[in-house]
């Protein structure tokens, strides 16, 4: 395999699954990464405690300065921040970024020794520090299976991709900040209330603020909560429980909280296998076995595309 190829950062799924195996992989105890669907008051309730947003949004060169149009560089920050010096690295620098700036959270022995190496430096050499780490780039890239294929030196013309960027929102001294790699300082978005929603509240407004920015309907957005992990607490207040009612209830959360852990393993061992292979063997046994249906499972798939584009395009959520 070519030297950069295999140097490189890969880009980073956008799913709780992946962000749970990095933490796992990092070391990282007492925390998961869960999905926010909503930024109602009811959804942030249940993910308490929370301790971290990570946003992910379609990036656009030269816009959102600021994240939104709101907030102020924040030069004398005084908690962890580091910059993004390589490609497609956003995802584990929005985490660290998160992770270091939450009191007690426990990292892993390599992780906390990273840490302490790049303790007084600037954010940017910090983040050259953190890229650099041959450990750290294997644990992001885990869930990226061995290309089959590979289309390197054909000379296909490149084309242009939507880019994607991750950047975390979370508490710091009474205020919102916003750590984005690509920015030259974190950002604050003001304080929050200490009573009510707290944090969450005032980070709601500003994520809704972003999104405001761009053209209505647009859909390219996902937000996970870092919060501490619910299963100690819940197994805890079952043994506590005994006889009492209460018990059912938390045997049923137990029982959810087991079975999402159970999905994320089963989808991740599906990320690590690459499936092409499988697809060539199967559409050659269809073949050999029945030309027709081949044929025919061919042009199904090809109605299904153009059937599929034409709603896209009517739903105005088609990019060409």
């Amino acid at each position: 395999m070519d030297d950069d190829v295999e140097s490189s950062w890969k880009v980073f799924e956008s799913d709780p699954a992946c962000f749970n195996e990095l933490l796992d992989a990092l070391g990282v105890k007492g925390l998961i990464v869960d999905d926010l669907y909503s930024l109602d008051s009811a959804s942030l309730a249940a993910l308490q405690p929370l301790h971290a947003l990570v946003f992910l949004f379609k990036w656009v060169a030269g816009s959102d300065e600021k994240g939104g149009a709101s907030g102020e560089y924040d030069q004398d920050f005084t908690g962890f921040f580091m910059r993004q010096v390589v490609n497609n690295a956003c995802a584990t620098i929005a985490v660290l970024n998160g992770l270091f700036n939450i009191p007690g959270a426990e990292v892993g022995e390599q992780l906390a020794q990273l840490q302490e190496f790049s303790t007084g430096m600037d954010a940017e050499t910090r983040g050259e520090i953190f890229t650099s780490s041959d450990w750290l780039r294997t644990q992001h890239n885990s869930l990226i299976p061995p290309s089959a294929i590979s289309l390197a030196n054909l000379g296909l013309p490149k084309t242009a991709e939507d880019a994607y960027h991750f950047v975390v929102y979370l508490p710091h001294l009474g205020a919102v900040y916003e750590l984005d790699g690509l920015k030259r300082a974190p950002i604050n978005h003001g304080a929050y209330p200490e009573a009510g929603e707290g944090w969450a509240g005032k980070a709601r407004e500003v994520i809704e603020h972003r999104i405001s920015t761009y053209p209505p309907g647009s859909i390219h957005f996902n937000l996970l909560a870092i919060r501490g992990d619910p299963l100690p607490s819940l197994r805890a207040q079952l043994q506590a429980a005994g006889d009492n009612p209460m018990a059912e209830v938390y045997q049923e959360q137990i029982r959810i909280e087991e079975e999402k852990r159970s999905a994320w393993a089963f989808e991740n061992s599906l990320r690590r296998h690459n499936h092409l292979g499988l697809i060539h063997s199967l559409l050659l046994g269809l073949a050999q076995a029945s030309p027709s249906a081949y044929d025919k499972a061919i042009e199904n798939a090809k109605a299904k595309y153009k059937e599929r584009k034409e709603k896209a395009k009517k739903d105005g959520t088609w990019e060409e």
